[in-house]
This record gives structure tokens, sequence and C-alpha cells, in this order.
């Protein structure tokens, strides 16, 4: 697990932030976690700064000025990880709706089949879904058979945040060009892979709500899903950069 780099996303999420980086190197004692926090008012990036000497060499911390939306954390995640020579960089939430121990198993196919992009996905099987509202879960579960209606991708949960890719997949990807900062943003990283015929593969995942501290979606990040599957279509359909 050297060659590996979880980054984490964070804004105030100081309730779960420590549990999160613990029980994941706990498991993957070898792993490496990046931290990636939008100036939280919580003081996240503080509880951060006090684990780095336990985890001395693994665990790191990117603070930037002031939040930015989730695309943009982790197109930061992403460079930094390339600088750094990482191999294999996931995404990951830090409030436990993204279990840790599912890290070998997404993994798993890109180690053993040579999968470039590997997806924790919750209908893959069925819905696997835990603690969400069923108007969340229709909404979830619609607006990723859109996205395969819209974009022909043969994939089932294509908004999921819990994902891995390969060093080749980031580095053939324009990131200064990545457009979207919400839910669009994991449909762009995953089309922009499909486009470029990256074997991609989904895992069953369990996802869990979370617990502690307070979901960021909202009706911005919905919009922007909604017409920015549209945009990406019709500028592929016409063979406009994007």
């Amino acid at each position: 697990m050297r060659d590996v780099l979880i980054i984490i996303p964070t804004y105030n999420e100081i309730e779960n932030i420590e549990n999160i980086i613990i029980s994941t190197i706990n498991l993957y004692p070898t792993i490496n976690i990046l931290i990636v926090d939008d100036n939280s008012p919580d003081l996240t990036s503080k509880k951060v700064e006090d684990l780095k000497p336990k985890f001395k060499d693994q665990l790191f911390l990117l603070k930037r000025l002031k939040k930015e939306g989730l695309g943009t954390a982790y197109v930061a995640g992403f460079k930094w990880a390339l600088k750094n020579k990482f191999n294999y960089v996931f995404e990951m939430d830090a409030d436990f709706s993204h279990n840790p121990e599912d890290i070998k198993r997404i993994l798993e196919p890109m180690l053993e089949n040579n999968y470039d992009v590997s997806i924790g996905s919750r209908y893959i099987k069925g819905i696997n879904v835990v603690n969400w509202p069923l108007s969340r879960i229709i909404l979830s579960y619609t607006a990723s058979l859109y996205v395969q209606l819209i974009t022909r991708m043969n994939i089932k949960d294509s908004t999921s945040g819990y994902i891995c890719y390969k060093k080749t997949v980031l580095e053939s990807i324009d990131l200064d060009n990545i457009k979207f900062t919400g839910y669009a943003f994991q449909i762009e990283m995953k089309y922009k892979s499909y486009l470029k015929n990256f074997k991609i593969i989904e895992v069953p995942i369990i996802f869990s709500d979370r617990l502690f501290g307070v979901s960021k979606l909202n009706g911005s990040i919905i919009s922007e899903a909604i017409f920015g599957v549209i945009a990406m279509r019709i500028k592929n359909i016409f063979n406009i950069k994007f």
C-alpha cells in the first residue's frame, strides 16, 4: 500500500477526521492519506496537524485559503499525488459513508486484472444505501440512470465519490480543464476516462449516510449535474474539447 494515496477533502469535518484517519491507517499500516482542507472554520486542519507526528511520512495536509468546491479540492489532490509519484489514487469521504474496509476490494481489480479505474458502486447490485431518506435515494439513483442515458456509459453509479484512479489515467486528463465542482465533477472524471478507453470496473459497496456533520449537497450542485451532463455530451458529439 506504499504506492496508494487516499485523498480526503474536508470542510468542517472536525467530528470525523481523527477517526477516519486512524481507522484507515489501522487497517492498512503502510497506506498514505492526503487531507485537502478548505480552511474549515471548525479547525479541521488543526486536528490533522496534531495527528501528523503520529503518522510521520503517511499523513499529509494541503490547506487551501477558502471553500472552492469538491472538484477543485480533488484536482489539487490529484496534482499533489502526481507530483509525489503515487501509482493508485483514491477519492474518499471523511464521514465514514465510504467504509475504509472497502479500499482493498476496490483496489484488487486494478492489481489483479489491470483495470485503470475502479468505482465503489452503490447500484451495481441493486440499491445498497443505508440511512438515506427515500427522496435522496430516488434523486441519486435517478441521476445515475439519467447519466447513463445521456452519456451512453455503462456505469451504474456515475456520481460515486468512492473511486480509485491509476496514475496513468490522471496523467492523461487535462486537470486544469476540469469544469465542474460538485456531483458533475464525479461524472466528468468518469466520462473523460471512458472516452479515453480506460478499463473501468464497478465494485459493489454499501454506502452509509454520515452520523456526524452536515451534508454539503445543495440545489446548485444538483443543477450543475443535470445541465453539465448535457453540455459534456453535446461537446463530445461535435468534437469540442471539454
